[in-house]
Order: C-alpha cells, then sequence, then structure tokens
C-alpha cells in the first residue's frame, strides 16, 4: 500500500535538551536589539535613548521568562526557535521606535512592547499548559467554528484603509483573522489527519492525479471556500492568498500528490484575475503593481510603493545606517505594510539578507519538527503553521519589492501590529510543543516474531 507523506515513519532518534544552547543564543537576541536601540538614539538625536535601560531590561526579562517556560516545560524543544524569535520581536521594537523619532505625538513602540509582553506571556501559558501536541486534534470543528466567527464579525464594523478586518471599540482594535489562522490550521491538521487514506485511495482518476470524493474533500473544502469568501468581502486579500496556500499545503502534505500543487496554482491565478477585475480596491492594488511609478511620470509624486523602492534603492549594499534614512515618507504604512522598506534602506541588502535568512530559519526548524515527528496530525499542524508564516514573509515582501500586488499584511515579529505579534508567538509556541514532542527520546518498538 501506497504511504502519504503524513505516514512516513521518521527514524526513532535522541537528542539532547541544548537548553544551555537556547539560553546562549538569548544574549545576542537581546543585545543586538539593544544595540540598535543606541544607535538609533546616537543617529537622531546624539546621545543614548533615556529609555535604554527600561528597553533592555523589559526585552531581557521576557525572554528569560519565556526561556524559563521552555526550560521547566519543554526540555527537548528546539534550541533554535525562540532565540530567532526574540531576535525579530527586538529589531521589530527598534525600527518602529526609529520611525516615532520623526512623528511626535504618534508613539507606537511602547505599545508593540505592551503587545509583545502579552504575547510572550501567552507564549508561556501555551507552553506550560499544552502538555500534549495531540490534545487540539480533539477541537478540530470547534476551531474551525471559532474561526469562522473571528473572520465574520469584522464585517459589521467600519472599514479601515478599505478593508473591513478590524474590531474597534474606543481606543481598543483587534484584527480576528490573525487568531483565525491558527485554528484554521489545526482544523485543517485534524480533518486531513483523519481523512487520509480515503483522500489517497478513493476518487476518480483524471490523469495523473485521482480526485477525492465529494463526500471526503468537501466539508474542508467548503470551509475553505467560505473563510476565503468571507475575507473577499472583507478585501482581506493578503489572508485570503494566506488561507489558499496554507490549504494547498496541508493538502499536498496529507496526500503526498504534487499534483495539487499545480492544480493550487492554476486556481490561485484564475482568483485573482477574477477579483482583481472586479473589486475596485484590489483593482487599484493590481494597477499600482504594474505601474509602481505612475505618480511621478504624471507629476503626481511618488506614491507608497515607489517610495519604497526608492528606499531600497538608497540602502544599497550596507544601508544608511539605523536612523538615518527617509522611508518616513512613505506614509502611515511605515510601521506596518512597509516597515521592510525601512530596512532595506538603514540595513542594506546585507542587513535584508540576514532578516531573510532568520525567517527561513524559523520556518524551516518547523518544518524540521513536523518531519520528525510519528503522528500524522503533528505533522501537517508543524507543516501548516511553518507554512503560515513563511507565506505570510514571501506575500509581504514580494508585494513590498513589487514582485506581486501589496496585500496589506504585518511582517511576522517585525511590523506594527498588536494582533499579530501576539498570534505569532502563539505559533512559535505551538511550534515549541512540537518540537519537543518530535525530539524526545522515543524507544524502540520491540520486534514482533
Amino acid at each position: 500500500m501506497r504511504t502519504t507523506t503524513a505516514d512516513a515513519p521518521p527514524p526513532a532518534v535522541r537528542r539532547p535538551e541544548r537548553r544551555g544552547a537556547e539560553l546562549a543564543l538569548l544574549v545576542p537576541a537581546v543585545l543586538i536589539p539593544l544595540y540598535g536601540y543606541v544607535e538609533v538614539g546616537l543617529a537622531r538625536r546624539g546621545a543614548v535613548p533615556p529609555g535604554v535601560a527600561g528597553y533592555g531590561g523589559t526585552l531581557a526579562g521576557l525572554a528569560g521568562l519565556a526561556h524559563l517556560a521552555v526550560r521547566l516545560r519543554a526540555r527537548n524543544a528546539d534550541p533554535l526557535l525562540l532565540p530567532i524569535a526574540v531576535l525579530l520581536n527586538g529589531l521589530g521594537l527598534v525600527l518602529i521606535y526609529r520611525l516615532d523619532l520623526q512623528t511626535p505625538g504618534r508613539a507606537a513602540a511602547p505599545t508593540q512592547m505592551m503587545w509583545s509582553a502579552l504575547g510572550i506571556a501567552l507564549f508561556t501559558v501555551v507552553v506550560a499548559a499544552l502538555r500534549d501536541h495531540r490534545v487540539p486534534a480533539r477541537y478540530g470543528y470547534l476551531s474551525m467554528a471559532v474561526a469562522l466567527v473571528l473572520m465574520v464579525v469584522p464585517v459589521f464594523f467600519p472599514a479601515v484603509n478599505g478593508a473591513r478586518i478590524w474590531i474597534r471599540v474606543g481606543a481598543f482594535s483587534i484584527q480576528p483573522g490573525e487568531f483565525a489562522k491558527i485554528l484554521l490550521a489545526v482544523f485543517f491538521a485534524a480533518y486531513l489527519a483523519a481523512n487520509r487514506h480515503a483522500l489517497v485511495f478513493t476518487g476518480r482518476r483524471v490523469w495523473r492525479l485521482r480526485l477525492p470524493t465529494g463526500r471526503v474533500l468537501g466539508p474542508v473544502l467548503a470551509i475553505w471556500a467560505v473563510s476565503v469568501g468571507v475575507l473577499v468581502i472583507e478585501t482581506d486579500l493578503g489572508t485570503s492568498l494566506l488561507f489558499f496556500g496554507l490549504f494547498v499545503i496541508m493538502l499536498y502534505v496529507a496526500t503526498g500528490r504534487t499534483g495539487w500543487i499545480a492544480v493550487g496554482l492554476l486556481l490561485a491565478v484564475a482568483g485573482a484575475a477574477v477579483v482583481g477585475s472586479l473589486e475596485p480596491h484590489v483593482h487599484g492594488r493590481v494597477t499600482a503593481w504594474l505601474h509602481p511609478l505612475a505618480g511621478t511620470t504624471t507629476g503626481q509624486g511618488a506614491g507608497q510603493l515607489a517610495q519604497a523602492l526608492f528606499a531600497f534603492g538608497a540602502g544599497g549594499l550596507l544601508g544608511a545606517g539605523l536612523g538615518q534614512g527617509h522611508s518616513i515618507l512613505i506614509g502611515f504604512a511605515a510601521r506596518s505594510d512597509f516597515i521592510l522598506a525601512t530596512a532595506g534602506e538603514e540595513l542594506g541588502l546585507t542587513g535584508l539578507t540576514v532578516l531573510f535568512l532568520l525567517y527561513a530559519l524559523l520556518a524551516a526548524r518547523g518544518y524540521r519538527a513536523g518531519l520528525a515527528l510519528r503522528d500524522p496530525f503533528g505533522r501537517l499542524l508543524a507543516t501548516g503553521l511553518a507554512a503560515i508564516l513563511s507565506l505570510q514573509v514571501f506575500v509581504i515582501a514580494g508585494g513590498v519589492t513589487d514582485l506581486i500586488p501589496l496585500t496589506g499584511m504585518a511582517m511576522p515579529f517585525l511590523a506594527q501590529g498588536g494582533s499579530s505579534v501576539v498570534t505569532n508567538w502563539i505559533i512559535i509556541a505551538l511550534l515549541i510543543r512540537l518540537s519537543d514532542a518530535a525530539r524526545a527520546h522515543h524507544p524502540a518498538r520491540p520486534e514482533t516474531p
């Protein structure tokens, strides 16, 4: 009988705990952002920022709290996941603080630090409370129902910058779709793990692709279609693209059929063409993607995308130096959608390469945990969570560099966004739990006579 990617048994291995290595890596993960914080203050004001002790102490305390939770509750976890997340979160706080200095009265770094603290607090709760990564599989349908509710609720609130993805009550705001992506990953993993054999071995064969029966694939396909449809109504196209990619990747991992990748790409291109031609907000973004310098040639001034491209060009190989760029000209989105342009201008291509390598390493360790896990649900969930991170980075970086149309998402850990940073810390907590199970010692089964 043919085995699927989710069924392939990994070799049983015993790995050292590596908690000392994690603690050693956390030291530079805190010191590098602290150096950047001081460098920004010297560049912009010629003096060390007055809050440097508080910033460094808070970041070190949060990193220590997260490390303590891992040391006590997930001793076999991957030692790279937590330091990379702390480093990216710290660098994001530095870039937001740097942009704050040029917009008096709109300081976002303290709020981002508060959300980061909440995210790490939830990280410790998940690592401490979730002792078995297979427990969420019992609540797959409940996760799906909650995710749909979270995505529908913003429809009843006013649009912000053309998208209905926010719930705003006074000064408080939250983006429910960020949390929905984790819940949908849990549902996809639970459903596909339970039905993977039916997906592979039943249904009609069309050329080299066996199409599963509607009874097997229908429920998960319907849930995916509803979620994407809601997001299209909300014009949250970045998240809809993320959900589509997540669904295709997890379906491929569950079935081992490469044909699903080709089908997914064709459907994505067809869907993008239809939505791009019918929805004015999306049509405008496609037009900006095709003609990013149109405003400069017609005398209307450079738009956000053109300013971002100028920032990347000005950064060159080594960058202008922290605090010495002009990416604030991008406008209100400089801290969120376009914060990568600030990194490109002030850290150069070298700094951008380091950032992308950090993201790649973070996602790769998630995929590695998935490959080492023995149970299909754990494999699919680890793959799905790592896919969320890698797809989000690709969609955002591609939009800011004019590779694909802009989608309006937040760069994981780096950009301003409370819901985003909290969600990313929950993802890291789940990957910590999954990698702990993957790296734990599994005694070899005695051979049966």
